[in-house]
């Protein structure tokens, strides 16, 4: 006789868009004087694990929620709208998790990783677009693995770090100079904080520098050994599942600006000239919400064939959603008028936060020079044989 099964207790799958709602109006107490402050989003990372947010992305199989990549997308979109911080620091953790599973589905190292971020909520902080394909630092081979020491700036979410995925320059006596990719955890000796995020935007994410003094790296810790200043094919599941999930925060920026802006034109809403600049507000956030979602539709929730035609076609839409961001939270406080200069309209802090949308790779210029360089058939970075 089969026995009946509780259905209340079988694992039940995230509603990232209920989340969403119930966490955002929550975490967007207190963004101003966290702001005013640099003040990290400490405690939202204790509310985001108790929902199980760190192990959202992990297949359920494995132990995590196994939502899809476009889900996570959309929530982080959503919580932007209230608490870009937040979302940015998530963003950041989740970039990691997704390729992980890239990884994992594709026979290539992520699982390990994988079971680590369900097992403990643990937090994954990373480097990786500083470093991009020279890395900084120092590696010194000793015996089971490598002396590791360096200062990896940008780590979003550090002070709550658990595990911090980065990099570091080899020169290997018979390969040549190298780059290895690794995780360490924050708890390690020889790891520790700067404290030097004081910024012009996003200035409760945490991101301080990681500062590394003579940390040992075993040999099983190092997933990855690249030649150093060539573009590899890592970097094609890299900013192929990063760039949608880090965007997305920035057009939820573009989209709470957007309101405060419609709101505040309509009190001039008699003035000419209203109707023209929010005209210009809607065609710049339309521009960068097509741009967003067709990154998207590029990441088919991680189905997509890994490549640089891609990739490229990722970073396009990249600068575009960066550009028509700015231009919208612009545009926002043009139409909002000399009530939207006052910060507690809101628009002053979501203007800063922009900005930083341009920092995330790659760049505009560096962007187009790579896009240019794959449409004539060439490598996308170097004139290297």
């Amino acid at each position: 006789m089969t026995k009946d099964i509780n259905i209340a207790t079988l694992p039940q799958p995230l509603n990232l868009a209920a989340l969403a709602q119930t966490l955002g109006p929550r975490f967007e107490e207190g963004a101003a004087e966290r702001d005013q402050g640099d003040v990290f989003v400490a405690e939202h990372y204790e509310v985001l694990k108790q929902h199980k947010l760190f192990s959202a992305l992990v297949p359920a199989e494995l132990g995590g929620g196994g939502v899809t990549h476009s889900a996570m997308c959309a929530f982080l979109r959503a919580l932007a709208h209230h608490c870009p911080s937040t979302a940015l620091a998530l963003s950041m953790h989740q970039h990691l998790v997704a390729a992980a599973v890239y990884n994992d589905r594709n026979g290539r190292p992520g699982r390990k990783l994988l079971e680590r971020v369900a097992a403990g909520e643990r937090v994954l902080v990373s480097t990786g677009a500083n470093d991009w394909l020279e890395s900084n630092g120092t590696a010194e081979r000793v015996d089971g693995g490598f002396r590791i020491s360096a200062r990896k700036p940008f780590a979003s979410g550090s002070p709550k770090g658990d595990v911090l995925v980065t990099s570091v320059p080899f020169d290997d006596a018979k390969e040549g100079p190298q780059v290895l990719h690794f995780a360490l955890p924050f708890s390690a000796p020889g790891v520790s904080l700067a404290n030097d995020w004081q910024t012009l935007g996003m200035r409760a994410t945490g991101s301080h520098t990681v500062q590394i003094d003579g940390a040992f790296v075993p040999d099983d810790a190092v997933a990855l050994r690249r030649p150093r200043g060539r573009f590899h094919p890592a970097w094609n599941v890299i900013l192929t599942v990063a760039m949608p999930l880090i965007m997305s925060v920035y057009t939820g920026i573009a989209e709470a600006a957007a309101t405060i802006g419609r709101d505040q034109a309509m009190r001039r809403r008699e003035d000419p000239t209203t109707p023209y600049l929010l005209g210009e507000l809607e065609n710049n956030l339309t521009a960068a919400q097509l741009a967003m979602d067709d990154m998207v539709r590029l990441a088919d929730d991680l189905n997509f064939t890994m490549g640089v035609a891609l990739t490229s076609a990722m970073l396009v839409r990249k600068t575009i959603v960066a550009e028509r961001v700015a231009a919208t939270v612009e545009k926002a406080l043009e139409a909002a008028g000399g009530a939207g200069f006052y910060r507690r309209a809101g628009l002053e802090r979501l203007l800063r936060d922009a900005h930083g949308a341009q920092f995330h790779p790659l760049p505009a210029k560096r962007q187009q020079r790579f896009t240019g360089r794959v449409a004539l058939g060439l490598d996308p970075v170097s004139d290297a044989a």
